[in-house]
């Protein structure tokens, strides 16, 4: 039995990965959040890693909050890079294969066609910047890791834009959303869904992968298709990002490529309508 632990397990995606563990039985998890293990901590890390065996550390930690991170670039080095870097060196140490999710948010959004794993990395402010550093960590320390980047992530768990236009759905009666960033929506269990798979694969695909839903939209397109799959009675505008003065500057386009994880672990990959669909569904039930 594979033995896993769950790094900044009561995030959307370590939440997510949690619902889901019970259909995986052949796996044996400990979920860890960030009161029971302080990843920017190295003592706490490598005590960890020293007393519990593990085969697999997934790390979902991460300083997510994009315009705060302008102002907190301190916290989010602490937890998207140094604390990347000790979970690196405590796995290298101890022969635990890392899976570790990153962003689209590495990239400056320039490009028109969908980002492949190689392409040139720029990130726009401190969180992307910060999270591409981890990634850096990483490759400089392990040869034996994954690291998924994702994008527009979303789930029945914590703060998400599916559930903020939802909940603005019943508040308001018309709302205005950006229309000129370009990507992907994630679904939670999609992602948490391949993630077991990886691990179920066998440890001989190592690297860097790209995964979201298929296809692309932008977040008024986005909005809408929440509402319409909800029956919310809320009219919707679409506005240019100028609209809404923000610290940190958001890739106008991140759009990621997925045929390398596809056609490396031979996955089939839902159109983010459709995962959008199954949230709805579940909703209703």
């Amino acid at each position: 039995m594979k033995k896993i632990v769950v790094v900044g397990a009561k995030g959307q995606l370590g939440l997510c990965i949690k619902a889901l563990s019970n259909g995986y039985p052949s796996l044996d998890f400990l979920f860890l959040d960030s009161n029971a293990l302080d990843v920017s901590s190295a003592k706490q890390v490598e005590t960890l890693f020293r007393n519990t065996p593990f085969d697999y550390c997934i790390n979902c930690a991460a300083y997510t909050a994009v315009d705060k991170a302008e102002d907190e670039k301190q916290l989010a080095y602490k937890i998207n890079t140094l604390g990347v870097k000790f979970l690196a060196e405590s796995c290298k140490k101890h022969q635990v294969t890392l899976i570790h999710i990153s962003t689209d948010f590495v990239f400056d959004g320039k490009s028109t066609t969908p980002y492949k794993e190689k392409d040139v990395t720029h990130p726009l402010g401190v969180y992307g910047a910060t999270k591409l550093a981890g990634e850096k960590e990483i490759a400089f320390t392990l040869k034996n890791y994954y690291i998924l980047r994702t994008s527009w992530l979303y789930s029945h768990f914590g703060s998400n834009f599916v559930k903020t236009m939802l909940r603005l759905a019943k508040e308001k009666k018309e709302l205005n959303v950006v229309n000129d960033q370009i990507g992907t929506p994630t679904y939670g269990p999609d992602l948490a869904d391949v993630i077991f798979k990886i691990i179920l694969f066998g440890p001989t695909k190592y690297g860097l992968y790209h995964f979201s839903n298929l296809g692309s939209t932008t977040w008024y397109e986005f909005a809408r298709a929440i509402f319409e799959m909800t029956n919310a009675n809320i009219e919707v505008h679409p506005v240019d990002s100028n609209t809404f003065v923000t610290k940190a500057e958001r890739p106008k386009y991140s759009v990621l490529d997925k045929s390398k994880i596809m056609a490396t672990f031979g996955i089939e990959i839902p159109t983010w309508r459709e995962s959008l669909e199954k949230m709805v569904t579940a909703m209703e039930t």
